[in-house]
This record gives C-alpha cells, structure tokens and sequence, in this order.
C-alpha cells in the first residue's frame, strides 16, 4: 500500500472541535447563565432537559444520570435483578453494557449477533432463555436499533423485562414505529462527548413510560433521598448536573438535523464505496440508523493493513471493539471460549469505523472513500 500518495488534508474519525465552533456563542450563553444562578446539581436546566428528552423519545419521564452506566446500572437495580439472576446481552458492545449487569451481581448471559445489523440475534436470544433469566437488553448498536417486534414476542411470551441500551442510538426509530428508548420497561442513553447528542464531560439519561418506575429512579440517582436528607432506600451519587444540562438542552435543538446529515453522510459513503472490497452497512429504511458510527467490513484479514495505510494519509479510523467482551480478561470467570460467538468474534476482526461526524464536508467525504479505494487497489495489486 506504499505507493499510494498521501494526503495533505487530515480528515479525523471525529472533530468535536468542529461541531463546538458552530454553537460556540449559544453554548457560552447557557454556561454562563448557569454560572451566574449558582444552582449547580439538580436544577431548571436538568429538569428542562428531563422533560425536552423524554418528549424527544416519545416517552413519559427522562431521568438525568451522571452517564450512561449510571444509567444501565440504576435500571437494573430498580427492576429488582440481583444475584442469582440472569440478563441476556451481547458481546458486541461497549464494556459497560456487560459491566452494568455485574456490578448488580446477575449473571450476563452473552448471545451472537446478525451479520447485516450487527446487533441482537432474536433466534439466538430465545435459545439462551432459562428460568434464571429475568431481562433482555438489546443494544442498539453504531446507532442502528435492534429488531425489536421478536424480542418483545419472546419477552411477553416468558415474562421478561426489556432494557433497552440505546446509549449510541439518540435519535433513531425502531421497527415498532416509536423512538429508540421508547420499547422497553426502561432504556438508558449515554451522553458521552463523542455520543449523536454528546456532552462536554459525562452524562446519561433513563428513559421510561413508568411513573412509579420513574419515581423511583430520581430518588435512586440523589442517594436515595425522597425528601432532602430524609433517605428510604440506598441509591447512588449518579446526578446529571446543571452545566451538562444546559449544554444538551443547546445540542438537542440540533439533533434532528445532525443525524439527518449524518445519514446523508453514510449514503455517500456507499455509493462511492460500493464496487470496492470493504463490506459496506444495511442501511435500513425509516430512519432506524444514526450513524453514531459508520463501520465498514474489511475481510481477509486485511483490517489492520488498510487502517495503517489510512493512517499514513492522514485519515482516522477507529476499531469497535478490537476484543468481544466474552473474551476480555475481565470475564474470564464466565466461562467463554473462542469460537463460542463466531459472528461476534468475526466482526472483531473486520470491522473498522471511518469518519463520521455531522460536519464532514462533501469533499472530505469524497476523500475518505477515494483514499480507501486507493488503499484497497493498492493492496490488491500487491497481493497479485
């Protein structure tokens, strides 16, 4: 692949600088006037910021966490799982999906993924049910919503909770018509800075239709507290403080519009990708995909000579996630093995995530999809 001429424009796999400069003066107005106030945890911008998310997914309550593990962490723990108890995941994620269910002492149960979405297998989720078993939690994943008509047959046919991750999905609309966040019992949505909807620091959000679900969980996230000091139950420090608050109620005035581009950004991208060796991803129609992240296929184990390559042109990419969490060292003690997830263990190897950010330019899309086929030829004629 040395023969290809680099770039001299850096293109990185995210710019949030970029983003910033575009509402930099509305952002400083709502820090400032947070600043001036002085009410700095649970206040008007959080709870404005509960009500504008909740009405933005479609749902009855928004509670504000200190992030989106926070926000796996306090649904699980206010739907009564606990030792002894099993929740079906995968290992296709983020830790922290997996993390969560630990941290209540519940078994994660981990299931393979569909080749075309890669997200939750439904066939492999009804496989792996037991009397144990107590919730599914489909991730939506790189933004993309899981299939959810047969994961809530399978739920209401045994009894199960569904929590939904959407932490990358902000945005996207499921198969049954309503918002990501808006299917299961409870939902959680991160807020991480590079996140569709991204904060300058963490943050996180649960979403439910509940009311007494929902009560419970603002009483979860302030130490358990109902009342100021009066404490019935044992809860966490997991608040969503006022600054991140005022600065996502800035940014979700915009989302619609930035996963709108970032949509057209994706489009582009398989088009002028399309005749090459890298496997593009379903775009699947109704709005069901945001484009947290745009991941490609790279097979033949060639995923980490074209990353280099890219790299060398001044071109950024990202793996997610080199290492499936059922082979993390970490959860070794949950007895997996290699071959165990075939499909999970085969994106591992392939997938690479390539630009993607609302800002992108036109050209420095055209830049991206022309160095990768520059770099894609160039290996092939070496290979030759």
């Amino acid at each position: 692949m040395s023969n290809v001429v680099s770039s001299s424009r850096s293109v990185p796999l995210v710019d949030l600088k970029a983003q910033y400069a575009s509402i930099r003066d509305e952002v400083r107005g709502a820090i400032d006037e947070v600043l001036e106030g002085m009410q700095l945890t649970i206040g008007p911008n959080v709870r404005a910021f509960d009500e504008e998310f909740a009405a933005f997914c479609g749902a009855k309550h928004a509670i504000g966490v200190g992030s989106g593990t926070d926000a796996l962490q306090l649904v699980i723990r206010a739907l009564g799982i606990s030792a002894g108890d099993e929740v079906i995941t995968v290992s296709h994620t983020f830790f922290a999906t997996v993390e969560a269910i630990l941290y209540s002492g519940a078994r994660p149960v981990l299931v393979d993924v569909d080749e075309r979405t890669f997200n939750m297998d439904p066939d492999a989720v009804a496989r792996a049910i037991t009397p144990r078993t107590k919730a599914i939690m489909p991730v939506h994943i790189y933004g993309r919503t899981v299939d959810m008509k047969p994961l809530l047959a399978v739920a209401k046919e045994h009894g199960l909770q569904i929590i939904e991750d959407a932490c990358q999905a902000h945005g996207s609309r499921l198969d049954t018509g309503g918002m990501a966040g808006s299917a299961g019992r409870a939902s959680a949505f991160s807020f991480y800075c590079s996140k569709n909807l991204g904060a300058y620091g963490e943050a996180g959000s649960i979403v439910t239709n509940d009311d007494e679900l929902a009560k419970e969980l603002r009483s979860l996230r302030e130490h358990g507290q109902s009342v100021r000091y009066y404490h019935p139950v044992v809860g966490y420090n997991a608040r969503l403080d006022e600054l991140q608050a005022a600065i996502l109620r800035v940014k979700l005035r915009r989302l619609p519009a930035w996963n709108a581009r970032r949509a057209a950004i994706a489009a582009r991208y398989n088009e002028l990708l399309a005749d090459t060796a890298v496997i593009t991803p379903n775009i699947p129609t109704e709005g069901r995909h945001v484009f947290h992240c745009y991941v490609v296929r790279v097979p033949d184990g060639r995923r980490d000579a074209l990353r280099q390559a890219l790299a060398e042109r001044n071109i950024g990419t990202g793996v997610h996630y080199p290492v499936p969490v059922h082979l993390q060292e970490a959860c070794e003690f949950l007895g997996y093995r290699r071959g165990d997830l075939p499909m999970t263990e085969r994106l591992a190897d392939e997938v690479l995530s390539l630009p993607m950010y609302p800002e992108l330019s036109d050209a420095d899309v055209e830049l991206v999809a022309r160095t990768v086929k520059d770099c894609v030829a160039g290996a092939q004629r070496l290979a030759a």
